[in-house]
């Protein structure tokens, strides 16, 4: 805080969140400590470049004012972040009840023989706040929800290739197996022909029932 015997202004600096593309604001607040009416006027080295509201009024006895200084959207960052801008506030006893429609330029003048208070203040560019990473590296309990969704599907999809490897190895015996059984059926029929009826009939009644055992066990397990 600037104190002055008329005004105390607050902060001692305008501090702006610089941003390129992007009009950005900063406020003072004016205290006028004393039982006068204080005419000010607010002037920048750069008036093109800044937009002060109000820049000049009237401070009531015992009472705030608070300014809003807004930069124009820059194209490009100054060097270093640094700014030679400069700000300068002017400040006057008033007369009884004058309003911001009273000021004038004479007010101000110290040639006329007025008493005026100065108070310069400087910019400074201030880097915006950069947001918290959301992850931090090798940390356990910083882990994300959606990290840990993954890393279970990639686990699931693991298993899932697993047992359906598993399923094709066996389905594949099993129909080696049944071809087997076939070739061994084919080679009984072709060979009974000096044996009894009955006794082939039983034979290939007990691989017909295997066969249908095979072929049963490959449908559920497809």
């Amino acid at each position: 805080m600037s104190t002055g015997e008329l005004l105390s202004i607050e902060p001692t600096e305008l501090k702006f969140q610089f941003e390129l593309k992007k009009q950005i604001s900063s406020s003072l607040q004016l205290s006028n400590k004393t039982d006068n009416h204080v005419a000010f006027k607010v002037k920048t080295t750069n008036p093109k470049k800044y937009c002060v509201r109000p820049n000049t009024g009237v401070v009531s006895p015992r009472s705030t004012c608070d300014i809003m200084v807004t930069m124009q959207a820059q194209k490009e960052a100054p060097p270093d972040m640094q700014c030679k801008d400069k700000f300068l506030l002017q400040s006057v006893i008033a007369p009884d009840g004058a309003t911001a429609k009273d000021i004038t330029a004479e007010m101000f003048s110290k040639e006329a023989g007025h008493v005026v208070e100065e108070c310069k203040l400087k910019v400074v560019y201030v880097a915006p706040p950069q947001p918290p990473s959301p992850v931090a590296e090798g940390s356990d309990e910083g882990s994300s929800p959606r990290a840990s969704h993954m890393d279970n599907g990639i686990s699931n999809s693991s298993e899932v290739r697993a047992l359906i490897s598993k399923l094709t190895e066996e389905k594949a015996a099993a129909l080696q197996q049944g071809n087997k059984l076939r070739q061994e059926l084919e080679f009984l029929r072709r060979s009974s022909g000096g044996k009894s009826q009955g006794g082939v009939s039983m034979a290939f009644v007990a691989i017909v029932g295997l066969i249908g055992i095979v072929l049963g066990y490959l449908l559920k397990r497809g």
